[in-house]
């Protein structure tokens, strides 16, 4: 076996090093994925979504290339290994890859406009002391207007450092927002392996 010196680059993935832990970024990836929308010179903007309004899966036209789109969004799935801020939104673009429209599209050129504004956003994997694992979770009820079913998400920092998280619609039907919130909790066993490894 050879030793290929230290981590700087693995699957499009930077690390760059300092006395404060690892850094974990994808500008290259997000300049290339840019380029490739054609919006490498699109103006920047400062949110990833608009709060108030919600997709659906049968608003506007269908898009002209689906299979583009599908490209897009997956590619930008792949952007979230190392942009968690990019979780939610593109989870929801996911949500319509069988039948983007254009009102989805809209949403994806968006994400690209706040990609290219944070392009040098990352994870940062900090060193220190592991003194405690904190989990947050949080669920939108009955945000889908077309199933009506929740959005639930989570976040785990073990110490200071974010290790695991996740964004999905829920599987079944919430009755009351209180339900949502039990679900969203239900979601977090899934990194109670973390717990299992300390």
């Amino acid at each position: 076996m050879t030793d290929l010196g230290a981590l700087h680059h693995f699957l499009r993935i930077s690390v760059t090093r300092s006395s404060d832990g690892l850094f974990l970024s994808q500008k290259q990836y997000a300049m290339d994925l840019l380029q490739r929308a054609g919006m490498s010179e699109c103006h920047s903007t400062t949110t990833i979504v608009d709060c108030k309004s919600k997709l659906s899966a049968s608003d506007g036209a269908p898009v002209a290339d689906p299979s583009e789109y599908r490209s897009i969004a997956g590619a930008l799935r792949y952007l979230t290994l190392t942009r968690p801020d990019l979780a939610y939104a593109v989870q929801q673009v996911c949500l319509f890859m069988h039948d983007p429209r254009e009102s989805h599209l809209a949403l994806v050129k968006r994400i690209l406009r706040y990609v290219k504004g944070t392009l040098s956003s990352g994870l940062q994997i900090g060193v220190g002391s592991v003194d405690s694992l904190i989990v947050y979770s949080d669920a939108y009820w009955a945000g889908c207007p077309d199933s009506r079913r929740s959005t639930s998400g989570y976040c785990a920092y073990l110490g200071d450092t974010l290790v695991s998280w996740s964004s999905k619609r829920q599987t079944t039907m919430s009755r009351s927002s209180a339900e949502a919130e039990y679900w969203a909790v239900a979601h977090v066993a899934e990194c109670c392996w973390i717990r299992q490894f300390l």
